[in-house]
């Protein structure tokens, strides 16, 4: 990394001063695992390969439907918000990539690409928004985007899409995410046939731009901002996209776009076993989708996620190269504090799952004990990984604590000196 927003120091005096217990808690997990059979530095290269990209809005204080709160030293715009995202990634070593969000972020692909490289950074996915308005506009999206019964307007919607390929193809970016929030409130507002054949034609005419290298994901929500039906409401839907548009075009699971109690692991295996995963977004819920940081609220349902995409991996599952992208709003922390945690929560759970004894849960599975294939899970998923993430971190240059070493960095002090205050304005997640 060229430029680094962290001074080195800081990390080094950080660092030195947690070395000696790592070098502890890693040598006594290294000895309980080797009891298992596992090398647990085989279990750290891995992690260490392992990256999950950051969104670009995600490092600006969220908000809810009723209010926001700015916190201090917010990005002024995306060159302020690729250095916070810098800082994420220097800390931690495990967020090389930015996942851009048009028009929030436009900007001249020269000088984005420019900035990405002098911060060691690459461009994930482009997201597009035709789920509100933009200055300017002449369309508007107030009853639908793709989806909508003006021709004008869904011309309008797919050109901007056209748009946000065109901006990743200079930046480097090698997928497209399409979350629309088209649907009705009231019964009877919309047909709910004719409103799907549209969106299909409409995403039909942005897979038609596609790079042949690049892949196009489509996410399904059940509901918000449309309330009554949603035009992709849930994977079932989503998966018939995908099939439909062609081998391009893949489903993106938010952990937050589902009916509470939803078994979301087992939609990850069905989307899988049929070639349709095309990614994540990863966060957490409660009650809806509270976009959450990762791992927040349930850590289990995390692991086994996980659990399958390790399946996948460790069957070989032809073309399985999942994206993995956070999506959060961050209401009352730090957003790069908490997109920190989010990011060592994922490779919490990935490290986690790579411990699953696949022999012992495939022989449990086939016999039908139940109590002995769930506790194998639970084996794993109870087995304190931190050594491993923190030594995974310090050997690829970063953090062995990110958060602590950026409170000790002064970085947002630093910033919220640099950028004005941001006025509190209405709602909304970004």
């Amino acid at each position: 990394m060229s430029e680094m927003k962290i001074a080195a120091d800081v990390i080094a005096a950080e660092n030195g001063a947690c070395a000696q217990a790592l070098d502890a808690d890693y040598a006594a997990l290294g000895e309980t695992l080797a009891r298992r059979g596992i090398e647990i530095d085989n279990i750290t290269d891995k992690v260490s390969e392992f990256s999950v990209a950051v969104p670009s809005w995600g490092v600006g204080t969220g908000g809810t439907r009723f209010a926001r709160f700015p916190g201090g030293g917010e990005p002024r715009g995306i060159f302020d918000k690729l250095d916070d995202c810098a800082v994420i990634h220097q800390l931690t070593r495990t967020t090389p990539t930015v996942s851009l969000h048009i028009p929030w972020d436009k900007a001249d692909p020269k000088e984005l690409k420019a900035k990405g490289e002098a911060l060691g950074l690459g461009f994930d996915a482009m997201n597009s928004n035709t789920f509100s308005d933009t200055v300017g506009q002449s369309q508007s999206y107030k009853y639908g985007s793709l989806s909508h019964t003006d021709a004008a307007t869904r011309a309008q919607a797919i050109e901007h899409n056209l748009e946000c390929i065109e901006i990743g193809k200079a930046i480097g970016s090698k997928a497209l995410t399409v979350w629309i929030g088209d649907g009705s409130n009231f019964p009877g507002q919309s047909h709910f046939t004719r409103q799907f054949e549209r969106y299909l034609a409409s995403m039909a005419e942005i897979y038609k731009a596609l790079p042949d290298d690049w892949r196009l994901f489509s996410e399904h929500k059940m509901y918000e901002p449309a309330f009554y039906s949603t035009v992709v409401q849930d994977w079932g839907t989503n998966y018939l996209i995908a099939n439909t548009l062609g081998p391009k075009a893949f489903c993106l699971v938010d952990l937050g776009h589902h009916a509470p109690n939803t078994n979301i692991e087992m939609i990850v295996a069905r989307l899988i076993q049929f070639g349709k995963l095309g990614g994540f977004h990863f966060n957490d819920s409660k009650y809806g989708d509270d976009d959450l940081d990762a791992g927040a609220i349930d850590p289990y349902r995390l692991f086994l996620v996980f659990n399958e995409l390790v399946d996948a991996e460790h069957r070989g599952v032809d073309g399985f190269h999942p994206a993995h992208m956070i999506d959060q709003s961050h209401n009352v922390t730090d957003p790069i504090e908490s997109l920190m945690a989010s990011a060592n929560e994922i490779r919490r759970a990935y490290a986690q799952a790579l411990l699953v004894d696949r022999a012992a849960l495939d022989g449990y599975q086939d016999e039908n004990d139940a109590l002995m294939a769930t506790e194998t899970l639970k084996r794993a998923y109870r087995t304190d990984v931190e050594p491993i993430l923190a030594q995974a971190r310090r050997r690829a240059g970063g953090a062995i604590d990110p958060i602590a070493t950026y409170r000790a960095s002064g970085y947002r002090k630093k910033v919220t000196m640099e950028r004005p205050a941001s006025v509190s304005g209405g709602g909304g997640i970004v």
